[in-house]
């Protein structure tokens, strides 16, 4: 098992950088064969925590992962060491019960979403947080090895603020969907798709749209929040933003601009006590800006975290 230890990394507001070049090593092809998954012998079919990745659904399964880690297995599934590997990742997955989410790219079906990862063979085992690829091994390697790889995964999702868990994904079925997902409502829609393309003016506008329709819509407000929190770090460089800050700790436009790349990282925490610490040294004006920007920032974090009905009292407080 040739490895790399995952280390933990700030986090980045640009798109996944993942690269379509270069060709995947097929030879596993040429090695003992095993049936398909989900047949004896072979892998376990998808389902529970694992998943099988196409062109399809390899750009949402990214987005994820700035919710939760995703473990992406590249791999030949008919090859019998790659099955092997197949079968303890898939067991693996469902012990660790959602703290990650396994997905599997067959090479050979899915050449384009293999060859995004710039790996030369089969199998491959790549992490990717917050959009961002993190090799981990290539080979066979027993389950003592991928659990201490696995557990140093975590840990840098952890640090970087991915803590959610993954949905168990239902095993495939011939049966009918119990009930299909509600579509949003138009502008939501439309700032979805605005975000999709990169046009985030158009998406602030049309959540801005919907509150002028709904003021009491909390899920606009919320994405408007997030999305203003997306335009003003868009093009921020995270180490001379904290430079900034570092140069001139009183000087409140600095501070908000580390919080907001905090915030964009996870960091919730940080983001407040960096704003709320900094608000009994400034004068009334500037106090209205660490408390305009801290009400936006506890929508992007969800009224119902505890984490912003804490900082909101002491807001209170340092304010009244």
């Amino acid at each position: 098992m040739s490895s790399a230890t995952p280390q933990p990394g700030p986090a980045r507001s640009a798109q996944p950088e993942f690269a379509v070049r270069g060709a995947v090593d097929l030879s596993a092809l040429n090695r003992p064969q095993a049936p398909p998954p989900g047949e004896p012998g072979g892998a376990p079919p998808a389902g529970g925590f694992v998943v099988d990745v196409s062109e399809a659904n390899f750009e949402p399964l990214v987005r994820d992962s700035s919710t939760f880690p995703v473990v992406i297995l590249l791999w030949i599934p008919t090859d019998q060491a790659n099955a092997e590997l197949g079968a303890t990742m898939g067991r693996l997955a469902e012990e660790y019960a959602g703290r990650f989410l396994l997905g599997r790219v067959d090479a050979q079906a899915s050449p384009q979403v293999a060859a995004a990862f710039q790996v030369q063979g089969v199998p491959t085992v790549v992490a990717v947080l917050q959009g961002q690829p993190l090799p981990l091994f290539q080979g066979a390697a027993d389950e003592q090895q991928i659990r201490s790889v696995l557990d140093q995964v975590l840990a840098a999702a952890e640090q970087n603020g991915v803590t959610g868990r993954a949905p168990g994904a239902a095993p495939a079925s011939d049966e009918p969907e119990a009930a299909a997902e509600q579509p949003l409502p138009p502008l939501h829609q439309e700032a979805y798709d605005a975000i999709e393309r990169d046009d985030l003016d158009a998406a602030a506008e049309a959540y801005a749209k919907a509150l002028r329709q709904d003021p009491k819509d909390s899920d606009a407000t919320a994405g408007l929040a997030q999305v203003r929190l997306m335009q003003r770090t868009h093009d921020a460089d995270l180490a001379t933003v904290r430079q900034a800050a570092a140069d001139a700790p009183s000087d409140v436009d600095a501070a908000l601009a580390v919080a907001d790349l905090d915030m964009l990282g996870g960091k919730v925490d940080d983001a407040f006590a960096r704003l709320l610490d900094l608000l009994p040294e400034v004068d009334a004006d500037d106090k209205e800006k660490i408390r305009v920007r801290l009400l936006e920032l506890f929508e992007v974090a969800g009224t119902a975290d505890p984490r912003v009905s804490k900082a909101r009292k002491r807001l209170a407080i340092s304010l009244y």
